[in-house]
């Protein structure tokens, strides 16, 4: 087999060369050599191996944390540190009465929500709120309620279930 290439050339490619994966080449300067470390003076690096003299970052086994200042009182313990971020805190989806309201079916469930785009995860808490007003008698099922939200959907004739998690 033959692993060489023949091109036929046209007019208009007399001019131009042609690429492809076979005559490409790697540019010049794009592969940098290693830099060799302490093997003489004649190397360029040697001596003190491009550390410059003394100091702690010319000794083996240096190491800074993240944030270290030289010895000033970092930043980060200047900053005033205030309440507490709790483990327990839950995350609702929330969903308004008004947005309810144009839904026409009368039992409404997260999955109804989520198909309907009022939601964006089946498996997140769903919380309804008051914001509106509901005309029709209609099933709302969900992870909680406002007191307002349960109040129009009960006036309503509606129920307002609350899913356990």
């Amino acid at each position: 087999m033959k692993s060489k290439k023949t091109i036929k050339k046209s007019k208009s490619q007399d001019s131009a060369q042609l690429v492809g994966l076979f005559n490409l080449k790697v540019p010049a300067g794009a592969h940098k050599g290693r830099k060799y470390l302490g093997r003489g003076s004649s190397s360029g690096h040697g001596k003190t191996s491009t550390r410059g003299s003394k100091g702690q970052t010319s000794r083996a086994g240096r190491h800074f944390y993240l944030g270290f200042e030289g010895g000033q009182s970092p930043l980060v313990r200047k900053m005033p540190k205030r309440g507490f971020n709790s483990v327990f805190k839950k995350e609702y989806q929330i969903v308004n009465l008004e947005s309810l309201a144009k839904i026409k079916e009368t039992v409404i469930n997260p999955e109804l929500l989520l198909a309907k785009g009022l939601i964006k995860d089946k498996g997140k808490l769903v919380k309804i709120l008051g914001d509106g007003c509901v005309k029709n008698p209609i099933t709302v099922q969900a992870h909680s309620f406002s007191k307002k939200a349960s109040e129009e959907i009960k006036k309503a004739g509606g129920v307002a279930e609350v899913i356990n998690v």
